[in-house]
Parts: C-alpha cells; sequence; structure tokens
C-alpha cells in the first residue's frame, strides 16, 4: 500500500525555498541592473519561508495525532485572525509611509470604494434610508457589479466614522472565517486530516492576507464565494434535507451579482452542474429534482430581471477579441511589454493554475507585484500539486464526490482563460482557496513516483521564472 502523507513533507518544503533563492539570486546576477529593493526581497522571504516552512511545522504539530477536531479549528481561526491583524497594522503603516496615504502604490480601485463609501456613510448619517440605493447609484454610475461591495463599505464606514483601518481589520475576521471554511469543506469531501493541512495552507497564504490591507473588494467576495459553494456541498450531503436549505444558497448568489456578475454565473452554474454530476453516494436523484427546481424558482425571483442582461455580460467577458484588444493595449501602453499582445486563450489554458509568475526585477510603476512577488511564487510550487490532484481525480472517477469545490473552481478558470484578465493575480482570488484544498489532497497523493515528478516541476518552474525576468525587461527593451 503506497504511503499517503499527512503533512507538508520537509522535502517538499526546502525544494521550494532553495529554489525561491536560486529565482532571485540569478535574477539579480543576470539582470543587476534591475534588481529589487532589499525590502522587497525581505517581503519575499518572509513570504515563501514564511508558508512552507510553518507549514511543514505546524502540519506535523497540529495533526489528528496530537490535537482534537474543536481545539484545531479554534487554534487555525485565532491564528490566521493574528497573522492578518499584525499584517493589515504593518501594511497601514508601510503605505503610509512609502506613498503618503495607507492605500497601494498607484491605487485607483481603492480610491474609488473608499471615496464612494463615505459618500454612502454620509447618506446615512443623514437619515436617507428609503432612496439611499437611488441616491448611491448616482453617485456611483457604475453597473450592480461594484454596487455591492461599495454599498457594504458605506455601511462599515457608518459604523465606524469612515475609518479605513477598523475596515481593514473587519477584513482579517472575514478572512479568517474563510480559512475555517475551507478546513470544514475539505472535511467533507477529502477527510479530517487533509482538511488540517487545507486550512493551513488558507491561513498562511500570502495572497490571501495580502488583500486584508487594501480597500478592495476581494476578501468579502471570496469570503461569500467559500461561503455559498460550503453550504451548497453541506446541503447536497445533508440526510435531512430541507428546501429551505435552498434559500440561503441563492441569496448568497444575488448578494455575488452585486460584487463580480461572472463569479455569481459561475457559481449557481456550479450548484446546477452538481445537481447533475454528483455521485450518487452524496445525492439522490430526488434530492436533485427538488433543488434544481427550486434553484430554477430562486434564480428567477432574485435576479431573474437581470440574467439575461448578466449571461451577456458573462458570455462578452469570454470572447477573445475583447481578450486581444486588451492584451494590445497592455503592449502599447507607457511603460507595457511590447510581447503582451502575442498573448491569448492558448498560452494562459496550460498554465492557468499555475500564473502569474513572481517578478523579482525593478520594472516601473509594478511595487504592488514586487510586495506580493513570494505569494505568487508559492502558487506557482502548490499548482503542481494541484495538477497531481486534478489528474487523479479525472483517472479514477473520484472528481464525482467532490463535484461542487471542483466544478466551481474549474469553472471559474475556464471563465478566467478566455477573460481579459487572466494574467492578473487579483483576478486569481476566487479560485486560489479551491486551489489550496486540491493542493491538500495532492499531497496525500504523493509517492516515490511523484516525488521524482515534483522534482522536474521545480526544475520547470526555475526556468520559467528566470524566462520570465527576461521576458518583462526585454518587452520594454530595458536588455
Amino acid at each position: 500500500m503506497q504511503f499517503m502523507y499527512t503533512y507538508m513533507p520537509r522535502w517538499m518544503t526546502e525544494r521550494a525555498i532553495y529554489l525561491y533563492i536560486a529565482v532571485v539570486l540569478i535574477a539579480s546576477v543576470l539582470f543587476a541592473a534591475y534588481s529589487i529593493s532589499w525590502y522587497y526581497m525581505l517581503f519575499g522571504v518572509v513570504e515563501v519561508v514564511g508558508f512552507f516552512y510553518v507549514s511543514n511545522k505546524w502540519t506535523k504539530e497540529w495533526s489528528i495525532d496530537h490535537m482534537r477536531d474543536t481545539t484545531f479549528a479554534n487554534r487555525l481561526f485565532y491564528s490566521s485572525l493574528i497573522i492578518r491583524v499584525v499584517y493589515v497594522l504593518f501594511s497601514y503603516w508601510f503605505y503610509t509611509i512609502m506613498t503618503g496615504a495607507p492605500m497601494e502604490f498607484a491605487a485607483a480601485d481603492s480610491y474609488f470604494y473608499h471615496t464612494s463609501a463615505c459618500e454612502g456613510a454620509r447618506l446615512l448619517r443623514e437619515g436617507i434610508l428609503l432612496d439611499f440605493w437611488h441616491n448611491f447609484n448616482l453617485y456611483m454610475g457604475t453597473d450592480i457589479s461594484d454596487t455591492g461591495y461599495a454599498a457594504y463599505l458605506s455601511f462599515v464606514y457608518f459604523l465606524t466614522g469612515d475609518s479605513i483601518l477598523v475596515s481593514r481589520l473587519v477584513k482579517a475576521c472575514w478572512s479568517a472565517l474563510t480559512v475555517l471554511l475551507i478546513y470544514r469543506l475539505t472535511e467533507r469531501n477529502f477527510g479530517q486530516q487533509t482538511a488540517r493541512m487545507a486550512g493551513i495552507f488558507c491561513m498562511l497564504m500570502p495572497n490571501l492576507i495580502y488583500y486584508c490591507g487594501l480597500q478592495l473588494k476581494e476578501v468579502e467576495m471570496v469570503f461569500l464565494t467559500v461561503l455559498m459553494v460550503d453550504m451548497s456541498d453541506k446541503m447536497f450531503r445533508s440526510r435531512n434535507f430541507t428546501a429551505w436549505q435552498v434559500i440561503p444558497v441563492l441569496l448568497i448568489g444575488g448578494m455575488l451579482f452585486t460584487i463580480r456578475t461572472a463569479l455569481a454565473i459561475v457559481a449557481l452554474l456550479a450548484i446546477l452542474f452538481t445537481i447533475v454530476m454528483a455521485s450518487d453516494r452524496v445525492m439522490g436523484w430526488g434530492k436533485r429534482i427538488i433543488i434544481g427546481l427550486l434553484a430554477v424558482m430562486l434564480i428567477g425571483v432574485t435576479v431573474g430581471n437581470r440574467i439575461q442582461e448578466n449571461a451577456r455580460e458573462l458570455v462578452e467577458s469570454v470572447q477573445s477579441r475583447g481578450q486581444q484588444t486588451n492584451m494590445k493595449w497592455r503592449a502599447q501602453r507607457e511603460n507595457g511589454n511590447k510581447f503582451a499582445e502575442y498573448a491569448g486563450a492558448a498560452v494562459f489554458a496550460p498554465l492557468i493554475f499555475t500564473i502569474p509568475f513572481p517578478t523579482v526585477v525593478n520594472i516601473p510603476e509594478q511595487e504592488n507585484q514586487l510586495v506580493i512577488h513570494g505569494g505568487n511564487f508559492v502558487k506557482n510550487v502548490m499548482s503542481g500539486l494541484v495538477i497531481l490532484a486534478m489528474f487523479s481525480l479525472l483517472l479514477t472517477g473520484n472528481w464525482r464526490k467532490c463535484a461542487m469545490p471542483l466544478s466551481f473552481m474549474l469553472g471559474y478558470l475556464v471563465v478566467l482563460v478566455f477573460s481579459s484578465f487572466a494574467q492578473s493575480e487579483r483576478f486569481h482570488q476566487p479560485a486560489l482557496p479551491f486551489e489550496l484544498l486540491f493542493a491538500a489532497y495532492g499531497i496525500s497523493l504523493v509517492g516515490k513516483r511523484e516525488k521524482r515528478w515534483f522534482n522536474y516541476w521545480v526544475l520547470f518552474l526555475f526556468a520559467v521564472d528566470i524566462f520570465w525576468q527576461w521576458f518583462k525587461l526585454a518587452g520594454r527593451n530595458m536588455v
């Protein structure tokens, strides 16, 4: 019988850390004129070493042999919260020192949401409740996919006196709850020990922590997405099924429509796909019919008046012509990469689990990429385990047993491949917790043969990461 890992093995963490050090050192030598500042290197070291070293340590020390389930869940939540609160406080200070305001470099959307929320909070303080949505929408001048988060932030500002810091501490709470939800979701699908690995991975993942320090909508969006998938999965597996379990799921779906339209449609389609394709052990046909009918009815009630328009927007977002136009703009804009216009779905599809690659050279106006470059590197390494899990689930037919999280993750990534944002780290956020879930399952599949494949994966990433630095510089005529 093949040995199954119940923790992140040390040899894997060592290879990942050594790979990161090699990439940074060689890039610094080959492209010495564009070496990054010491504090960006420090960001990367903390992100990479923090994730892999602590993952190895805690997945062993917090295993089922050493800690009860309730103790683990409590420790997972509070550790996640403490990590995020510390980062919120640090990033607030860091951005204030570096940019003169507690906003990221070249902040655009963050200021848009901040100023919109300030206006929304003003309306609430003036007692404009009945006409709040009308007045707020007139001020924002955007479609429904931007209104939900700004309205939520307005309420937070109303309660906290427009406090940016307090609103980010609230984000830390939502993000910590997301970690706990992933743990519960993984437990139902792959068992307790794999769930503990997935929870620890999400707790330590730099890209999930990073957005707690920004005024963007990613933290709340990811929380609602994971909550919806978790509740759907739990509903499908419930023996004492009641029709009213569907209502909260669909209401959360309706909330997602006000945050990111395409994401909400993918989540609802994932539910319908799971109804049809889930294993009979997970859900009987009687339950499928009831949920399917209620889903269609509640979709009509909650978003029926917009579903046609939103579906059209989704279709338009995956048109290659729109993608090509966006990539051409990226190539021709100031400080743009002239090679960008040659990228498209054919390039993005094979790499969708892995991209974006880390930037470890100094590129004008890409400070934000430098701050999170270690997190992107972590994602690159862990994606190899996700790919291993995908092959295993496909070849064994076990994918039906985890149809809900799997269908959402793959559905969203397919949409992302054909969109204008496949290369944007920010737009990978909704899929990231689920990728870490399947990465944990991938570790449980690693044996001698898979260990050899992981070594090849590390060599592949080394070559690609070095090439990526040249690509970014050469495309701007900097080498």
